[in-house]
């Protein structure tokens, strides 16, 4: 037999014990009293008689208005829905000397009804008429007001049958009958708004209703840590939460990191508080609140929030040529979020996950009735799909002590911005290392480390935002700790160094380098460039601790060369070939080599460089490579940046002593790719010394044809198009660009080879 004392599963006992613990007051309130009748009149109506006339009734109806009702943002008119009269809160009129106290008492009895401890008053909201046949399908009404929380329903004396009001409330469900045709007596009827309520068909005669809106006033008693009358549950709860946070599990399952607890009643938003919770939600508040503080948790009032996406299959009904019904989930997410607290602060904390094993409920949240669903038809390849939400209030708690490693769990999302928030708030107070708060940062920077390699997504702005708040915090040994979980795994990329230089500079030059040389090693093969980057940073900014750097450095020179062989020994397909290698990583390794003075893998690389003009073409990377390691002083005089230099100068000094001069007539040179008749035309006039212009007038696909040859063979020829006569022309005039441009290469391999310290003879 199994101990009672034992807590096999603390969300179970909860779900199972809170839901017995009962305030004072029902779901609904109901009754009749003896009232003076009020002074009653309806613009266009007049002075209206009770029990009302039949007559009256009918001259109601005609003045009044389809009762609408709501359908998520839309407010829509059915008569299959609801049929019902209305008359709007203003052209009603109600006095008479004993009146209000009427309607003050009717309030007094619906609030000790329903519970209600905080002042309440009712406001008007309509006069509902009922003909026969009248009725209001099963619905929940919307809190119209703030702070309103039910809805107060008076039937004046009126001759009519029917019209049962049915309300419901989870498993509980009621019928009242609110007839009454005594002109000193009222029926009332209160609710709370999240209640489903309906009302059955009039079968004969009028009724006559005002609809009430009760609200709270004032902010209420926001005192709920001293439950009164449930010391035996709340030394037993006390218990359980007890051992949840010591750690004791006697049924060797894993703890829940967070408990969390469904509420009974639904609530929006706008009136989230624990001083507005009602009945058993309101006695379980207030038990789980003095008993958290007893065991050291923190407890807060949130919103549940669930998302589902699926497939949709459509469903024919009666009536209804064709309908959707959801099929398949596919997608669902269940979040927390508007958190609240109980002294009625608003925690800043972001949407957290929640997981089944958390879920004090026996149900776990099945056969909800959505709050919002929406199908779409079948588009394309796509099949018909819908998306619905859920929203439930909830009590959230956790252990105090492990209230870090709960938003660590919750994901960067969370995480990142509460350690961000407590950084800046270290900073703006001026505190010390060491300080509350810096602790608090520091061990929730050590769980979400910890956790590192299970996010399932992150991107490398989390990472380097994580890095910037470390260092922000001089946390030296969580920025060690980052070095080591997180670049090394293959995510590293070139837009970290910036934050990690800021980072190592914060720490011993000896354990700086040890990571910074970890680092590159693991990632040459991710981002190649990067790491050439951050060695050259790291040398340029940590000269003494330069020596260290050696097998990181020839690691990344081996990896150059390895990943851009020469052409001859490249046997992948030319679809694989690697882009030619960056500029800044051939000066950022040469320049980390020269101050290493590695002369040998500084030779290396240069070979393989002169040797490989595929990947390391001379113009476009060798030549403004030497160019900045030349006039750098640090790496001048290095050798293997001598011998790059001389083969540039080799390179331009052999184009410098090319002839140059303008074309002596109007041949031009003709490499076309195309053969037909009219690239064949254009070939033609190319090779005559003779023609400078040739018109030719063509149909718009064939001039196309021919200027798009000129362009691919980079032809010294201009083309203008001519719409004087159709077909139009397309005017083809020599240039000299050719020679243009070996103009300016010529000034520019002058100016660069002078550079390099060339000296050109006169």
């Amino acid at each position: 037999m199994e101990d009672d004392n034992l807590t096999p599963d603390i969300a179970l006992d909860l779900a199972r014990l809170l839901p017995t613990l009962r305030q004072q007051g029902e779901f609904y309130a109901s009754g009749k009293l003896a009232m003076f009748a009020p002074d009653m009149e309806v613009d266009g109506v007049g002075r209206i008689a009770l029990p009302l006339l039949p007559i009256q009734g009918e001259q109601l109806v005609a003045l009044a208005e389809r009762a609408p009702f709501g359908r998520g943002e839309d407010t829509l008119i059915d008569t299959e829905v609801r049929r019902t009269w209305q008359i709007a809160a203003d052209r009603v009129h109600l006095g008479g000397r004993y009146w209000q106290q009427t309607l003050d008492a009717v309030v007094a009895k619906a609030a000790a009804g329903l519970g209600v401890v905080d002042p309440v008053r009712a406001e008007l909201y309509k006069l509902l008429v009922y003909d026969a046949g009248s009725f209001f399908v099963p619905h929940r009404d919307t809190e119209k007001a703030p702070g309103m929380f039910a809805t107060l329903v008076l039937v004046l004396p009126s001759d009519y049958s029917g019209g049962e009001l049915l309300i419901r409330h989870q498993a509980q469900a009621v019928s009242l009958d609110l007839q009454g045709t005594d002109a000193s007596e009222l029926a009332y009827a209160a609710f709370y708004a999240d209640c489903v309520h309906e009302m059955r068909p009039i079968t004969r005669g009028y009724r006559l209703t005002l609809v009430y809106n009760l609200i709270r006033i004032g902010s209420g008693d926001t005192n709920v840590t001293a439950p009164p009358h449930y010391s035996k549950e709340l030394a037993t709860i006390s218990g359980w939460l007890q051992e949840w946070v010591s750690g004791k599990n006697v049924s060797g399952n894993d703890l829940p990191e967070k408990l969390v607890y469904p509420l009974e009643h639904a609530y929006t938003p706008a009136e989230l508080a624990f001083h507005t919770l009602k009945n058993a939600d309101a006695a379980a508040a207030k038990v789980l609140v003095a008993a958290a503080e007893q065991a050291g948790c923190e407890i807060y009032l949130a919103l549940i929030h669930i998302e589902e996406f699926g497939i949709a299959e459509y469903e024919y009904r009666r009536g209804h040529e064709e309908d959707f019904e959801a099929s398949e989930v596919t997608e669902r997410t269940e979040t927390i979020s508007e958190w609240r607290s109980p002294d009625g602060g608003r925690p800043a904390l972001s949407a957290l996950p929640l997981a089944e094993e958390e879920i004090c409920s026996l149900e776990v949240l099945e056969d909800e009735e959505p709050d919002e669903e929406y199908f779409h038809e079948a588009t394309g390849n796509e099949g018909a799909s819908f998306e619905r939400t859920y929203s439930r209030a909830a009590l959230v708690l956790w252990p105090k002590a492990r209230k870090l490693v709960v938003l660590a769990q919750a994901g960067l999302a969370v995480s990142l911005p509460y350690l961000k928030a407590l950084a800046e708030q270290w900073l703006l107070y001026g505190e010390d290392v060491g300080s509350a708060r810096w602790q608090e940062a520091h061990a929730l920077a050590g769980h979400m480390l910890q956790g590192w390699p299970m996010q399932p997504r992150y991107s490398m702005e989390d990472e380097i935002r994580m890095l910037n708040v470390l260092t922000q915090l001089r946390d030296t040994a969580g920025i060690t700790a980052f070095l080591a979980e997180v670049p090394g795994r293959g995510r590293y990329d070139g837009s970290l160094n910036a934050a990690l230089m800021k980072a190592v500079l914060l720490l011993a030059p000896p354990i700086a380098v040890a990571a910074i040389e970890k680092l590159v090693i693991h990632n040459t093969s991710v981002d190649l460039d990067g790491c050439a980057n951050l060695l050259q940073r790291v040398c340029k900014a940590m000269p003494e601790a330069v020596g260290g750097l050696g097998r990181a450095a020839t690691a990344l020179t081996m990896a150059l060369i390895e990943k851009h062989v020469p052409l001859s020994e490249n046997t992948r397909p030319h679809w694989q070939q690697t882009p030619s290698v960056e500029v800044a990583t051939v000066v950022d390794l040469l320049t980390v080599l020269s101050q290493l003075d590695e002369a040998d893998q500084g030779g290396r690389l240069v070979s393989h460089a002169l040797s490989s003009p595929a990947a390391f073409p001379l113009d476009n990377v060798l030549l403004p490579a030497a160019l900045q390691l030349t006039e750098h002083p640090p790496t001048r005089d290095f050798p293997p940046v001598q011998r790059l230099r001389d083969a540039c100068l080799q390179h331009l000094r052999a184009r410098i002593a090319l002839p140059l001069a303008p074309p002596a007539d109007f041949t031009r040179d003709s490499t076309l790719a195309c053969q037909c008749q009219y690239c064949v035309q254009l070939s033609r006039f190319l090779a005559s010394p003779e023609r400078r212009v040739w018109d030719f007038q063509a149909a718009e696909q064939h001039r196309s044809h021919v200027e798009r040859s000129i362009r691919q063979a980079d032809c010294d020829v201009n083309c203008i198009t001519q719409k004087h006569s159709r077909p139009y022309s397309l005017v083809c005039t020599k240039n000299q660009s050719s020679y243009e441009r070996r103009v300016t290469q010529r000034q520019r391999d002058i100016e660069e080879y002078q550079r390099l310290g060339g000296i050109l003879p006169s």
